[in-house]
């Protein structure tokens, strides 16, 4: 049995994307874009296991050549348009219980993410294991503008959703974070389908936007080539 503080890293990855059609295995400069993923964790050094959730066998196939594991496949009911991925990851740690196999801690990190940074996911992993009230770590990235300033449109007409704050100074404002989408460091019994993120539970690690790009349309996709590329060129 593996030892209690042993870590995990999942990567939920299954084959019915439908904004782009097979995002997660798609090209990116050159190499499929979960191998960047695979290769952010095995470079951490934090993980005693990396591995691949996933519903489709080319998209195992892929994985396991860039050096994950996938020991057994996602099932229809935490692969489908509606599950939750708390509820992939608790049936990963349910199926390697059953095989004999105990995790701590655990990491999900997601295929598209491919501006992550092994050095973050080392900073997230002492984060987690340096307090134990913490249920998880959460990449997190300061809104580019003001929230407070924000907008909505009502019959044609501008409003402010916070009128109050029309004469308070950009400067004077409370800065505020929006979760990154990339990857979560979780205890692993903590993980369920009620697990809140975004919660006092979680500490958050400020990261760049250059270290972070959803990638849910083809100019999502440019920005995050633009990116790596332009990240790559300043080392």
């Amino acid at each position: 049995m593996a030892p209690p503080s042993s870590t995990i890293c999942i990567i939920p990855a299954r084959g019915g994307s439908k904004r782009i059609p097979r995002k997660n295995i798609r090209p990116f400069l050159g190499r499929p874009i979960i191998a960047y993923a695979i290769e952010a964790a095995k470079n951490s050094g934090c993980f005693d296991e990396v591995m691949v959730s996933t519903d489709d066998e080319e998209i195992a196939s892929i994985a396991r050549e860039y050096g994950a594991t996938v020991p057994f496949m996602r099932s229809a009911a935490t692969a489908d348009d509606h599950s939750n991925f708390t509820d992939a990851l608790t049936e990963v740690l349910e199926r390697y219980r059953e095989l004999g196999r105990n995790f701590e801690l655990c990491c999900s990190i997601f295929p598209t993410a491919v501006l992550t940074q092994p050095e973050h996911l080392r900073i997230g992993h002492e984060k987690l294991k340096a307090d134990p009230e913490l249920y998880a770590v959460v990449p997190v990235l300061h809104f580019g503008y003001p929230i407070q300033r924000a907008l909505k449109i009502d019959a044609e007409r501008l409003h402010m959703i916070q009128p109050e704050n029309y004469f308070v100074r950009t400067q004077d404002m409370e800065k505020a974070y929006h979760d990154s989408g990339q990857w979560y460091w979780m205890r692993a019994d903590k993980i369920s389908g009620k697990l809140r993120l975004l919660a006092p539970t979680s500490a958050p690690l400020v990261i760049s936007e250059m270290d972070a790009q959803d990638i849910d349309n083809e100019t999502d996709w440019l920005l995050a080539e633009v990116k790596y590329q332009t990240r790559a060129q300043a080392r």
